[in-house]
């Protein structure tokens, strides 16, 4: 399998370093938020799109989601993740506020950051398996992330410049 099949988000890197990726993402989601305003902030950029505040909600969610498979990853020996249905989700993301989706972002990502970095590189290689993608490891985990970021970033760059 290559990186690219385990880790569909790796292509987003490039050169960039996962741990740096992870350390700036919630300063720029506040930046990215503030460009946006509340005037935009919950308006789709189009039809069946999810506006800046659902991803930012998403964010808030996946950080979650990523926080536990850390976590269980180094807890169980050959741990296998639990997928989750993104759509299913965010049913509930329009009673919820841009604020509170990225404070709560913002204090889940400074945690598990420091999770992150407790763990490496000692815990690199630890083995998790993800259902769908095959054999991983700690660290394929954490450039998911970095991965996942830089996607989700890339769409509010978008939303903010339109």
């Amino acid at each position: 399998m290559t990186t690219a099949t385990l880790n569909p988000y790796v292509r987003f890197l490039g050169n960039q370093q996962p741990l740096s990726v992870l350390a700036a993402t919630a300063d720029r989601l506040k930046s990215l938020a503030h460009a946006i305003g509340p005037d935009r902030i919950t308006t789709p950029p189009a039809p069946g799109k999810w506006s800046a505040r659902d991803i930012l909600c998403h964010f808030a969610d996946c950080e979650l989601a990523f926080g536990f498979r850390l976590r269980q990853t180094l807890a169980e020996d050959n741990h296998t993740v639990q997928p989750f249905d993104q759509e299913k989700w965010a049913a509930p993301y329009a009673g919820f506020s841009a604020a509170s989706a990225l404070a709560a972002f913002a204090a889940l990502r400074d945690w598990n950051l420091a999770f992150i970095l407790a763990a490496l590189p000692a815990h690199a290689g630890k083995a998790v398996t993800h259902p769908e993608r095959g054999a991983m490891t700690f660290s394929t985990l954490v450039e998911t992330m970095a991965g996942h970021d830089l996607n989700h970033l890339a769409q509010l760059e978008r939303i903010a410049a339109a």
